[in-house]
């Protein structure tokens, strides 16, 4: 429609194929190793929610990113995740949200940490939920991974793409 402006996005997701997947979850300290989650084949879900994000959003972004037809089976057809199956490593990554002004990244758009924190919590819950309530998923031994919210992370990426898709809600 000429005239008509789209909503704003409350959230974004970049989604990633990948052979397999390792996040340094927490780092090394002395005495203490570093603590990493891992995935084989599956998908990476890196996530961003803006302000005006609400929980009202995230049952809508869980259908969506794990019935999304781009993971390919052997066969060369795209299915979700879901249908694969495959594994899920969920990543927060404020930097999604992050606009150009001259030369720098503004962030000002992003939800503020503590509703970013719980609205990433809820998000994963609900993705470990479906993949879990799906007889095909648990049979094939899924597993759901996640990162820390608010913290930097060290990752390892092995793909068979670069074959990403970004997703506005």
């Amino acid at each position: 429609m000429a005239g008509a402006s789209a909503a704003a996005p409350v959230a974004r997701a970049l989604l990633q194929q990948c052979l397999s997947a390792r996040l340094q979850v927490q780092p090394p300290e002395p005495g203490c190793e570093a603590q990493w989650v891992e995935i084989q084949r599956g998908l990476i879900i890196y996530v961003c929610f803006f302000r005006g994000a609400s929980e009202e959003i995230v049952p809508k972004m869980v259908n969506t990113l794990l019935n999304v037809k781009l993971s390919e089976t052997e066969g060369g057809k795209y299915v979700s995740i879901l249908d694969l199956p495959g594994n899920v490593l969920i990543i927060p990554q404020a930097t999604l949200g992050g606009k150009l002004k001259g030369r720098s990244m503004q962030y000002h758009a992003n939800i503020e940490k503590e509703r970013g924190m719980a609205l990433y919590s809820t998000l994963v819950a609900l993705c470990e939920r479906e993949l879990m309530g799906r007889a095909r998923c648990v049979e094939a031994g899924v597993a759901l991974k996640h990162g820390t919210y608010g913290n930097r992370q060290v990752l390892k990426v092995d793909t068979n793409g670069p074959f990403t898709h970004l997703i506005e809600f």
